[in-house]
């Protein structure tokens, strides 16, 4: 590491700027993951797009971010994590400029997609950067404080998103300009540098393309066939998706520095709890893409009405996820990930009130106070699961794979679910169609939240706190840095 790395205390001019630069970085990825789905109403009017192109503006920037956030990571431990957090906030900005002068919706989509590169660089450098800034309880205190305003900047972001949209819904992506200029010259004047010296030799390449084309060929065949039921071609892609995965699960096998430890699947618990994420992220992804159309098309909110509505969701976890880490600290995570996705589940049975006389207080914040206490007693502890389940040394790795199974659980649900529930083409603008496929989706969504409570319950066995192997740092800071986890995906842990 160079000067300064590692040197930092928390209450320090040098420390409150290295925060305010991972704060804002991660900010730019996690409001960015939620404004959109409130602008695509405007957007699919405006560029005369089908369902199927919104469900793109979406995924293609979820597909390169979950395919390549792994691989962010390496390349930060072996270059310098503050020179690819700054040229994933460069690469970030410059196509959210092109996100915002697209002219049509192909165009719009190409640059979600490099967007989501751009993000797959900044996202896990940001608290790796606090990880080799800070040491032992001001590190601990970093993280808490990173956690904190992260979670402060995901209650900002859907307010922020409907009142963009409101003025123009290119405002959304250009808004992260001046944004990202003030990160760089920040990072630039007050953050060191530092490399990861015991970083594997070499990066996982093979292993990479074979995750972006896997991913790539599921998304594209299985949007396809949602829409237009069995085609030669589509069937042919799905073949070569997962031919592509199974490949991918080899190469991490045989590759002397793979992407993915196979060792830790081998760990029944570690395995459980991320199919628990599969499904459970599966569910949200549905809920945050369709929910807001759902509010603007039938129910006849404003865009910032709309993207308020998910507010109170944020603000629960805001309060009680540090205390649901906490109870799982206690009484290990069986019970809440069992309870929890059944209370979620609940609320969105509970979405299916939402029409065209919806009130926002009888019967909208009802839905989504019920849906948000299940995430708040869920969220926590499924990712202190994961980490618990993982060796120290794998840590970093563990929460890596983690995020990117909560995207691809996303990425996959927007693609296969509005189509299972009937919703494409030009329903988006019309009341009756789309309102038909919302309900039959949040019954989906339901089902999902159902299937992971009793994988949980049947899998998830280890309390949190029996340890694998001597760990030398306590337990407790490890549940509190999951204690702010993310909807759209888990936090990254930090390599250490």
């Amino acid at each position: 590491m160079t000067a300064g790395a590692g040197e930092l205390r928390m209450g320090t001019a040098a420390g409150r700027w290295v925060l305010a630069t991972t704060v804002l970085g991660s900010g730019l990825v996690m409001i960015d993951g939620t404004v959109v789905n409130v602008a695509l109403e405007r957007i699919g009017t405006e560029l005369d797009a089908g369902f199927t192109g919104l469900q793109w503006t979406v995924n293609a920037y979820t597909l390169t971010l979950a395919a390549l956030i792994l691989l962010g990571g390496s390349l930060g431990d072996h270059f310098g994590r503050r020179r690819v957090f700054l040229a994933g906030v460069v690469w970030f900005a410059l196509a959210s400029l092109l996100c915002g002068l697209a002219p049509n919706i192909e165009t719009l989509v190409g640059a979600r997609a490099l967007q989501g590169v751009g993000g797959a660089l900044l996202t896990p450098g940001s608290l790796a950067l606090i990880s080799a800034s800070f040491h032992g309880p001001d590190r601990a205190a970093a993280v808490g404080a990173w956690s904190g305003l992260g979670g402060i900047a995901g209650a900002v972001g859907p307010f922020l998103g409907g009142w963009l949209v409101e003025w123009s819904w290119r405002a959304v992506f250009l808004v992260n300009l001046p944004l990202a200029a003030l990160i760089v010259v920040v990072a630039l004047r007050h953050v060191p540098e530092s490399k990861d010296p015991g970083s594997a030799p070499g990066l996982d390449l093979a292993g990479t393309g074979l995750a972006v084309l896997g991913l790539g060929a599921l998304t594209w065949s299985l949007t396809g066939l949602g829409h237009t039921g069995p085609d030669p071609a589509l069937l042919g892609w799905l073949a070569a998706g997962v031919a592509a995965l199974v490949a991918f699960v080899l190469v991490e096998r045989r590759s002397r520095h793979p992407l993915v430890p196979p060792s830790l699947f081998r760990d029944a618990t570690f395995s459980a709890a991320n199919g628990v994420t599969l499904l459970i992220y599966a569910a949200l992804g549905t809920v945050f893409l369709l929910l807001v159309l759902q509010l603007q098309t039938v129910a006849g909110f404003s865009p910032l009405a709309a993207g308020t509505a998910l507010l109170p969701v944020t603000l629960v976890m805001l309060v009680f996820s540090a205390r649901a880490g906490a109870l799982a600290g206690r009484i290990g995570p069986r019970l809440p990930l069992t309870l929890g996705p059944l209370i979620s589940a609940g609320g969105l049975l509970l979405l299916l009130r939402v029409d065209a006389t919806t009130s926002w207080l009888t019967d909208l914040l009802p839905a989504v106070l019920v849906f948000g206490a299940g995430l708040a007693l869920t969220v926590a502890p499924l990712t202190a699961a994961v980490l618990d389940a993982a060796p120290d040394r794998y840590a970093g790795a563990a929460s890596g794979v983690n995020n990117a199974v909560a995207r691809a659980a996303g990425l996959l649900a927007v693609a296969v679910i509005p189509g299972l529930a009937g919703i494409g083409g030009a329903d988006y603008t019309d009341p009756a169609a789309f309102d038909t496929g919302f309900r039959t989706a949040m019954v989906i969504g339901a089902g999902l939240l159902a299937a992971a409570a009793v994988v949980a319950f049947v899998l998830v066995r280890r309390p949190l706190g029996e340890p694998q192997e001597p760990r030398p740092e306590p337990r407790r800071v490890r549940i509190e840095q999951c204690a702010h986890c993310g909807v759209t995906g888990p936090q990254v842990h930090p390599r250490r």
